[in-house]
């Protein structure tokens, strides 16, 4: 008997415990196809998960790891329509059911039965049919596979800001400059917003002002000019950095909730003026497969000096060192190869 050909990913074991697993190469059966990985991303979502050891979406340990990247189709089950062996693609992370009460209301990101996928730290990746269907998207020509797989971060920003646009000629506050929190500068600023940025790492100043920021303080300093903006962007995901977006917002004014806390987190909240200044809290989680489409659109016609977000190449056999040096702060993404 043949042996079926076999392949690495990378598999959370528990906390902190990500190791480089040999499993058989999976065969597509009817809708799927199999994605060769070109490259996949690190990101807060990974470091949050590495730490924890499971995620409430993703799955618990042990379970396959990682959950942007793009690559290659090098199998194509039978009634796969309009994807070829040898296109470019990026699959996303998530598809919805398109039946159930929450899709009925266009909340697709509530979705009551959605498909996820993980497993983008491998060789290849086993692409679900309903996702095939919904949520897999070809590449513009001339992307580079490390910049196409930015599109889920770019999505779930664009859906951020779709639900909480900005107006042309506000003064916005995006807190937290990491990877997301740049995004939203990124796409604010090209919105006619004056953004100023929260962030504690001076390494990042160059890169918010590159995206587009106005200025670049750290909370305290901005407490001190007791300015009050238009809108203010969470993208930090801390119960202090949702304490100070709603000091910080402006009568009228908006605050996005865009960095996920913990289950079980509480924020103190100022009843009274959230009332008495009309303030509009919101929120967004996710993104959908129309933004997932925008925002490779995006990517593909130069949106985002992607370079400036991928500070770092990882070989997939050095990812769980490299996790353990690196989770628990600091980085921006990391563009894990399995060459």
């Amino acid at each position: 008997m043949t042996s079926r050909p076999s392949m690495r990913v990378a598999r959370l074991h528990g906390p902190e415990d990500l190791r480089i697993d040999t499993v058989p190469r999976p065969e597509p059966g009817p809708g799927e196809v199999r994605v060769r990985i070109e490259a996949a991303l690190t990101g807060g979502t990974c470091a949050k998960m590495w730490r924890r050891g499971h995620h409430a979406r993703l799955g618990t340990a042990p379970v396959a790891f990682g959950h942007e990247g793009a690559g290659v189709i090098d199998a194509v089950g039978s009634e796969v329509l309009g994807f070829e062996v040898g296109e470019r693609v990026v699959p996303a992370d998530s598809a919805p059911c398109g039946t159930c009460a929450a899709c009925d209301r266009g909340l697709t990101a509530q979705c009551e039965a959605m498909v996820w996928l993980t497993g983008f730290f491998a060789d290849a990746l086993l692409v679900p049919a309903r996702i095939v269907r919904t949520n897999l998207h070809k590449i513009p020509a001339g992307l580079a596979p490390e910049s196409a797989a930015l599109a889920e971060s770019l999505a779930t920003v664009i859906k951020g800001h779709d639900r909480t646009p900005a107006r042309r000629g506000e003064h916005a506050v995006v807190i937290g400059t990491g990877v997301l929190g740049l995004l939203w500068i990124r796409v604010l600023t090209t919105s006619g917003v004056r953004v100023t940025a929260i962030g504690r790492r001076p390494e990042r100043v160059a890169t918010a002002r590159a995206f587009g920021a106005d200025a670049v303080l750290d909370a305290a300093a901005v407490a001190r000019t007791k300015a009050r903006v238009d809108l203010v962007v969470d993208a930090a995901g801390t119960p202090a950095a949702s304490t100070l977006a709603l000091e910080l917002v402006s009568p009228g004014g908006r605050v996005h909730l865009f960095g996920g806390l913990a289950e079980g987190t509480t924020i103190a909240l100022d009843a009274h003026r959230l009332h008495y200044a009309e303030l509009l809290l919101t929120a967004s989680f996710h993104h959908t497969p129309f933004h997932m489409a925008e925002a490779l659109r995006l990517l593909g016609e130069g949106f985002v000096d992607t370079a400036a977000l991928l500070e770092t190449r990882v070989p997939l056999a050095d990812l769980p060192a490299w996790m353990a040096c690196t989770a628990q702060g600091g980085a921006l993404k990391a563009v894990v190869v399995p060459g």
